[in-house]
């Protein structure tokens, strides 16, 4: 899929679930609840002992049940580790941050990179090296006010926090409002509970994106 394609699918998507868990059958129920739920997009993160077993077979799954999903991995912090899911047929890399080895890798086999940034000089230099969407990390620490101040001088910027997103009103309509085009969550969706209750997980997605439809009219 094109840059712009993957783009276009992770925007009109509006929310990308973040997850990590070292069983594969939970993985497969979270994948099949978010699909279901109405994502086309999942990240699937390098965040355990795991996650390189784990990924090609959730790939696959996700290929074969849920068809037209984007199925990226993230939590990348170096050049290897980027290799390593490249050859893992990864659909996007997310880094924590701004690396420009990930990016050059990124860029020689031309899968899509959303780096970490937290200053708009990172911003900058990040769209430098190709970055299209970039996120914004950590959510929580810099929050909405700061996508509002960034898009002053760079109104172009499309930009997607991570950390500090929750699934209620409030918090959406202020990331959103800032001019976010869409949203990376982990935890506040992905609960314990919701992970333990597949249906109550695809409830609770699909009520999100319904929020996140509703803010973006």
């Amino acid at each position: 899929m094109s840059e712009k394609n993957i783009t276009k699918s992770l925007m009109d998507a509006g929310m990308i679930p973040v997850f990590y868990h070292e069983d594969i059958e939970t993985c497969k129920n979270v994948i099949t609840a978010c699909y279901k739920g109405g994502l086309r997009v999942f990240e699937y993160t390098n965040r355990g002992e795991k996650a390189l077993e784990n990924y090609p077979i959730l790939k696959e799954f996700a290929a074969k049940n849920c068809e037209g999903m984007l199925f990226g991995i993230g939590s990348i912090n170096n050049a290897t580790q980027a290799a390593s899911f490249i050859m893992l047929d990864a659909d996007f890399i997310v880094s924590p941050f701004l690396d420009k080895d990930i990016a050059s890798i990124c860029d020689t086999n031309d899968i899509y990179w959303i780096p970490g940034c937290a200053t708009l000089t990172e911003i900058s230099t990040a769209e430098k090296h190709g970055a299209d969407i970039i996120k914004i990390f950590p959510g929580n620490i810099l929050g909405p006010g700061f996508v509002k101040a960034v898009k002053g001088p760079m109104p172009h910027l499309k930009l997607m926090p991570t950390g500090g997103v929750s699934p209620t009103k409030e918090n959406l309509e202020a990331w959103f409002n800032a001019g976010v085009v869409c949203v990376g969550m982990g935890s506040n969706l992905l609960t314990k509970d919701a992970i333990a209750a597949p249906k109550t997980l695809e409830i609770q997605v699909r009520d999100t994106l319904h929020l996140i439809n509703n803010i973006k009219k």
